[in-house]
């Protein structure tokens, strides 16, 4: 799979249109025909119709109330299969994305929330209003990851996850241990009730950096 993340990172610049950066700028989830086109000669039909689909759902739900987006995001993706990455691309920790987990139909914890946080922030969802949040699930005994949507400041948040695909609030979700969270706006140490304490800027975390990278570079 080491070779699907080169001919993913070499190819799809050509055609892809997203825009996505550290700095609060806009994003706007646009595929053309070339992209599509190609999809659909190296990775079949059903990988361009899900990009179609992806596409579909940021660009018909702009005017919905913002719960009704969060639904819909959370399981357009969590219908994805879920797989490690070491199995997925050959490495320990790769973070994908949004197109990559799509062309493949497969992630793991960390693209389901980088996948739902660009797609919502697409819609309109303000960045201060979500972290993709690092978490302890306590049942598995191992390191996850989740998307925490907070419709106020203080609120408990809602959590989007891939494990437990009802979208419950934080203070439910005893199964969580969080650590911290991140946008991009800031990092911080992290409680799923309440914004947490602000320990710094999301710049610190490499992999993050790396999958904005990408999706600038799928811009060019």
């Amino acid at each position: 799979m080491l070779r699907l993340t080169s001919f993913l990172s070499l190819n799809i610049t050509k055609y892809f249109y997203l825009f996505a950066c550290i700095a609060p700028i806009a994003l706007a989830i646009e595929l053309n025909a070339g992209l599509l086109a190609y999809v659909e000669e190296k990775f079949g039909t059903d990988a361009r119709l899900r990009l179609v689909d992806w596409q579909k759902l940021a660009n018909t739900n702009k005017a919905l109330p913002e719960l009704e987006q969060v639904s819909l995001v959370n399981d357009f993706f969590n219908q994805r299969v879920f797989i490690s990455d070491i199995k997925h691309w050959g490495r320990e920790d790769y973070w994908a994305t949004p197109v990559e987990m799509l062309i493949t139909n497969a992630g793991d914890c960390e693209d389901y929330s980088i996948a739902k946080y660009f797609t919502l922030k697409d819609m309109g969802i303000s960045e201060e209003k979500m972290r993709i949040t690092y978490v302890k699930a306590l049942t598995l005994n191992q390191a996850h990851m989740v998307l925490a949507y907070y419709p106020t400041p203080d609120a408990d948040p809602l959590i989007l996850d891939n494990l437990n695909k009802q979208i419950k609030p934080a203070s439910a979700r005893t199964d969580l241990a969080p650590v911290y969270s991140f946008n991009g706006e800031g990092l911080w140490l992290s409680r799923l009730r309440g914004q947490g304490k602000r320990i710094g800027n999301a710049d610190k975390l490499d992999r993050w950096m790396d999958v904005n990278k990408r999706l600038l570079n799928e811009l060019k």
